[in-house]
């Protein structure tokens, strides 16, 4: 059964690390804000170990390791962008590191690998078969936990995305479903295999020890139509054969024939054209989670992820939600849940969200009615004409030529709900709707913001910048969305724990120098009391400025 780990650890007299280091090593090891000291205290103690209480019972038993130090050492994994033998050795060997985990003595056990990738295992099991994000959980409790304790201010946010690509080839259709189709050969037994006809094993054959690759490179665009056409046909009979089997190899060729092939009325089976194809379609075997999506001109097959922080000019800011989702899904899918979310981890209500024009929906609009949504752009080009609703109809502004005109509100199109109006120009009739006056309106209300107001929402960029730091040419070193995710929320607990550290060095430095100023006040005061009594005096022979040195130096002695 599950049980939580002692957060007190006990300090050996014989084998304690700072009984063992020098004094400069030892001031070092034991500042409470250097990072490791840091780590400890506002990441690996908030960990609230009842999250993984799911995952153990009376069959699986309860797990033979702290599992805040293993949580910790995912995080700390993707933090300095280790490989799994590299982290080991850094909490094996690195002082550090292994304080930054709560092992304080030489002698302190360090979970082994087999223990760390068993609950890695299991996390990732337990979301694909329940649903439930449990590292979601953690990175939102270790948030709420660091916003309360600094008093962040939650009532204004800003938000932003990335589109990451997976650790993905990137295929060809024709690979796709070679390869779709070969992982589901090698995956049946002798007995299943049997049920082929000789034939179609055959082929099989010849298609396992083919290189899909070297097929395409040396094939035109009509001879790879012309193999694709009898491995669809070879895909359906499988299909039928082995309709009861339940593995994740036969659902994936499902899948791809179904995105890939079609089947005539005269029952053949037919190549789907190219724009038929969804960018929610398999983009590889090895990844059947990541979709396609081309973004002014970045083409990648994999991920988007979606950063919502706090936005304070003058406290501190901290990432209040990760979302992680295919490449294809639009930003304007995001506003409603990162909106939530933060007010669930800040216990605020937002009044104010700044965004690029990706973020702008009617849906959103909706949504955020009591909100002040401040865009910093619009989609699409600007119109010729400016779009303006008032209680006598909608007024259109020429804005070449200054005119105005009253638009003319006309029938609406078959089956739609929208209203529609239309102006008479010298080339014929142009008509406006909802989406037409939508956008208007947001670029007058975009225009007439300060632009101090706009730039509130740039450095969110640099936020985007120091998630993917660690990243070769924008992919990562996963596959699949959920270790997407799980790698997301330890690089943003990374980026919020360097936040406070810059935060608490900051207010030291304030505090000493507040300090320094109410020490010399008395001083100055004596000072300036004796300057207005006996001014002749004192000026000549103790000028201001080296009296100011002197008591400076004098409290720096002291």
């Amino acid at each position: 059964m599950f049980k939580k780990s002692s957060k007190e650890t006990q300090l050996d007299a014989f084998s304690s690390i700072p009984n063992i280091l020098e004094s400069s090593a030892f001031k070092q090891y034991s500042d409470q804000g250097h990072w490791h000291n840091q780590f400890r205290e506002q990441v690996v103690m908030r960990i609230d170990e009842s999250i993984f209480s799911v995952l153990f019972n009376d069959t699986t038993g309860a797990p033979n390791a702290p599992v805040r130090t293993l949580v910790g050492m995912m995080i700390l994994k993707e933090s300095f962008a280790w490989s799994d033998s590299q982290l080991f050795e850094h909490c094996r060997f690195n002082l550090l590191v292994r304080s930054s985990l709560g092992l304080f003595n030489m002698n302190d056990p360090l979970p082994v690998e087999s223990t760390y990738y068993l609950l890695r295992k299991r996390v990732y099991d337990h979301q694909k078969q329940c649903g439930e994000d449990l590292m979601g959980k953690v990175f939102a409790h270790i948030t709420k936990g660091q916003i309360k304790e600094f008093d962040v201010n939650g009532r204004n946010i800003r938000m932003d995305s990335k589109l990451i690509g997976s650790n993905i080839a990137l295929f060809t259709r024709y690979e796709i479903i070679h390869q779709a189709l070969c992982m589901f050969y090698k995956s049946l037994d002798k007995r299943l295999k049997s049920k082929l006809q000789s034939s179609d094993m055959e082929q099989l054959e010849k298609l396992i020890k083919e290189e899909p690759l070297k097929t395409v490179y040396r094939s035109t665009r009509e001879e790879l139509k012309g193999r694709l056409q009898p491995i669809g046909i070879l895909i359906y009979k499988m299909l039928k054969l082995f309709a009861e089997l339940q593995t994740e190899s036969f659902h994936l060729l499902v899948r791809v024939f179904n995105e890939q092939y079609k089947i005539s009325e005269d029952q053949q089976i037919e190549l789907r054209p190219k724009e038929e194809i969804s960018s929610s379609s398999v983009q590889s075997p090895h990844d059947t989670d990541s979709a396609y999506r081309n973004k002014q001109g970045q083409q990648v097959k994999g991920y988007s992820v979606n950063i919502t922080e706090t936005c304070s000019e003058d406290n501190l800011n901290l990432i209040t939600n990760v979302i992680v989702e295919k490449a294809n899904t639009p930003d304007t899918q995001f506003v409603e849940p990162a909106i939530q979310a933060t007010i669930e981890v800040t216990g605020q209500m937002v009044k104010t969200v700044y965004a690029d024009g990706a973020y702008q929906s009617p849906a959103n609009d909706e949504c955020c009615e009591n909100i002040d949504m401040v865009f910093t752009g619009i989609q699409g080009f600007e119109s010729r004409y400016d779009l303006e609703m008032t209680p006598e109809g909608l007024l259109v502004t020429d804005t070449k030529t200054g005119e105005f005109m009253k638009a003319v509100l006309v029938k609406r199109l078959k089956n739609s709900k929208e209203d529609r109006w239309r102006i008479t120009t010298p080339t014929g009739y142009y008509y406006f709707g909802q989406l037409a006056i939508r956008a208007s309106q947001l670029r007058r209300q975009m225009k007439g913001r300060p632009l101090e107001e706009l730039h509130k929402r740039n450095n969110v960029e640099a936020t985007i910048f120091q998630l993917g730091f660690p990243l070769r040419n924008n992919k990562s070193k996963y596959r699949g969305i959920i270790k997407q995710k799980t790698w997301a929320y330890c690089r943003c607990l990374w980026i919020n724990l360097v936040r406070i550290l810059n935060f608490t060095k900051q207010i030291c430095q304030r505090t000493f120098k507040t300090m320094e100023l109410s020490a010399l006040e008395p001083f100055l005061a004596g000072y300036l009391t004796l300057q207005i009594r006996v001014q002749p005096i004192l000026s000549r022979t103790f000028p201001i400025a080296l009296f100011i040195s002197v008591i400076t130096n004098f409290y720096v002695l002291l």
